[in-house]
């Protein structure tokens, strides 16, 4: 009878989903090889954290769940493994407290990402992780073994198990170009296009606007917008106007939904109320007062509490007649319409959506075309809105992919 040696598994991707698979298969006794195609691993997860490192959000179940629309009952399935309590509980022990802010969302005390990442790639390297930088995964060869491009040459790597973990196509830049979709489409995985989330859209704004206004806040607006089933939403928040269009949290958290009824019909309408504290009725009575000679838009602004921007928006969209018209402005205060032509290139969006779907994997987010081969991460066919609500499915997945190597694994038992 043959010994039996410690399985290998190889993890291709250094973001938070490989990371934390590396740490989650390494304590159960695997050997891990860690490549990344960059010279080092965590720099999405670095830039992500510039202004204050979102963790997670401390929103309950099933509210927690929603968030991830079509999809949320699979990745509730992850949750079910490791939550956002499960990640917090894991910072802390890894010396980095964190707190909940006023939107609920929870951060490390100190709101750095760069602390973290150290102390962890540090812990998985005393571990005996294994990292090999700039090592670009290609595909395999005909021996089954995967194949590396390095400052080097080309390079093989056999493995009994492999967990792929390479993000989407967001902010190539960092490392999430997207590459990987010929490989496995060519392999017989159903792989969705990769489109933009959690990004801008474009709109057209004249000249003026742009160079007036690019940056500006537009604080507090309501947002109402119809669903692809025909059902009406609104959502208050913040956006800001662009050079093109219109980006920001708010805008972030339906992004999907805009997206797709662009793809759908062409463009897609997004009514704004530049005032949700005052109503039609006295928005009316305050913009019918005499102006004397006031200009038309000191007028708006006194008359409605209005900033610059907001009021630059009225005469970007308002003709002079309407402009005029007391009743017609008050109208267009309480349900400005934005007509969105396209979404920004996803080489500027937060994050991305499609990649492998979920069909193309078991429960345990292996290939079915590609036994022993695991999946994790942003290149699955998921999305979710900024908060927190990224990253915690990211470490989920990367949970419930190492438990599924390690099952697959124990009924494979690599012989020496």
């Amino acid at each position: 009878m043959a010994d039996v040696r410690t399985p290998r598994l190889a993890i291709v991707g250094g973001g938070p989903a490989g990371l934390f698979a590396a740490e989650r298969a390494r304590a159960a006794g695997l050997d891990v090889d860690l490549f990344e195609a960059k010279g080092s691993v965590g720099r999405k997860f670095l830039i992500a954290g510039k202004g204050g490192l979102n963790l997670t959000h401390s929103e309950s179940r099933p509210a927690f769940d929603a968030h991830y629309g079509a999809r949320d009952a699979v990745v509730g399935s992850w949750l079910d493994r490791f939550d956002a309590q499960a990640l917090r509980d894991w910072a802390a022990a890894r010396g980095v407290p964190t707190f909940v802010g006023s939107s609920g969302r929870v951060f490390p005390e100190d709101l750095k990402a760069a602390p973290l990442l150290r102390g962890w790639v540090r812990q998985l390297r005393e571990d005996g992780v294994r990292f090999l930088v700039q090592h670009r995964w290609t595909g395999w060869d005909d021996d089954g073994a995967l194949v590396f491009e390095t400052p080097d040459g080309s390079v093989r790597h056999v493995a009994d198990a492999t967990l792929l973990a390479m993000g989407g196509a967001s902010w190539p830049e960092l490392g999430s170009d997207g590459r990987w979709q010929p490989v496995l489409s060519a392999r017989g995985v159903d792989v969705a296009p990769l489109v933009p989330a959690n990004c801008g859209f474009d709109i057209g704004w004249s000249a003026h606007l742009a160079e007036r206004h690019v940056g500006a806040p537009l604080k507090p607006v309501v947002l109402h917008w119809t669903g692809l089933d025909g059902t009406p939403h609104a959502l208050q928040g913040e956006c800001v106007l662009t050079t093109t269009g219109i980006e920001g949290s708010a805008i972030y958290a339906i992004s999907g939904t805009l997206r797709d009824t662009i793809a759908r019909d062409g463009s897609a309408v997004l009514n704004l109320d530049l005032a949700p504290g005052r109503n039609l009725e006295r928005l009316q009575t305050d913009l019918a007062r005499p102006r004397g000679r006031r200009s038309v838009g000191e007028h708006l602004r006194r008359a409605t509490g209005l900033d610059a921007a907001k009021t630059g928006l009225l005469f970007e969209l308002l003709d002079r007649a309407a402009l005029d018209d007391p009743p017609r402005v008050a109208a267009a205060i309480k349900r400005l319409p934005l007509r969105l032509q396209a979404p920004r290139p996803i080489e500027e969006a937060i994050s991305s959506a499609g990649g492998v779907r979920l069909e193309a994997t078991g429960d345990a987010l292996m290939l079915d075309a590609l036994p022993g081969v695991f999946v994790a991460g942003e290149m699955l066919d998921w999305e979710a809105p900024t908060g927190g609500y990224l990253l915690t499915a990211c470490y989920a997945s990367a949970a419930v992919a190492v438990d599924g190597v390690l099952a697959w694994l124990q009924r494979e038992k690599p012989a020496a």
